[in-house]
Formats: C-alpha cells, structure tokens, sequence
C-alpha cells in the first residue's frame, strides 16, 4: 500500500505542470510610493502601523503592541538626534558669524593704522 502510494505522488508530480517560484514576489504599488517619496512597504508607517487595532467598550485606549513601542521609541530618538544635529548647526553658524565679525574688526583696524594722507591729497580725497 504504502509502496503504491509513493509511486502514486512521484508520478503526479512529474506530470504536474506547475513548479515553485523561486524569485521573490515583488510588492504592489512598490514603484508607485516610491515615486511619491513614500516607504516602499505600505506597513512601514501609517494610521494602519500606527494606530491601535482595538479599544476597550468604555474608551479607553488599548496597550501598545510590541513593533508599536518599538517604533515610538526609533521616532523619540530620531527627534532626540534631530535635536541635538540642529543645535550643532546653531552653535556653528554662531561661532562662524563671530569669526566673520572678528575678521571684520581685525581688518578695520589694520586699516586704521595705515598711514594718513597729508597736505594736498588729503584736501584731493574729499
């Protein structure tokens, strides 16, 4: 029985005409979001990634899943280094402004200490 079983399957599947894939599916709508500057996945980000599945009958919010906690700290930390990049920025362009006004100070005063026009090309400059 079980010897006619086996050969049964093996001819079945050499006669089917059907074979596995082996190339990975591509994702719908994939070039699309791209084009649009969106994620490549639609569940990398969005009201249906984000938002809660479920509530309870009085109102009040469910816990977060597990890849929601996740992503609200990846988002926190973002935002923190966000920060932190923007304050870098600040703080050079301040110390650039200061260098710029620095020059300008310095530049003013070798001026100052060139020598001064005498007699008649003092009275041809005004």
């Amino acid at each position: 029985m079980a010897a006619s079983i086996k050969t049964f399957c093996c001819s079945v599947l050499r006669c089917s005409r059907r074979s596995f894939g082996t190339t990975s599916a591509t994702q719908a709508g994939k070039k699309w979001r791209m084009e649009h500057g969106l994620a490549p996945s639609g569940t990398e980000y969005g009201p249906l990634t984000d938002l809660p599945d479920w509530s309870y009958a009085d109102g009040r919010p469910a816990p977060l899943l597990k890849g929601q906690l996740r992503r609200k700290q990846e988002r926190e930390a973002l935002a923190r280094r966000v920060v932190m990049l923007s304050e870098e920025v600040d703080k050079g362009m301040e110390s650039w402004q200061q260098k710029q006004e620095e020059a300008k100070r310095k530049e003013a005063h070798q001026k100052s200490l060139l020598l001064k026009p005498k007699g008649q090309l003092l009275l041809k400059k005004s």
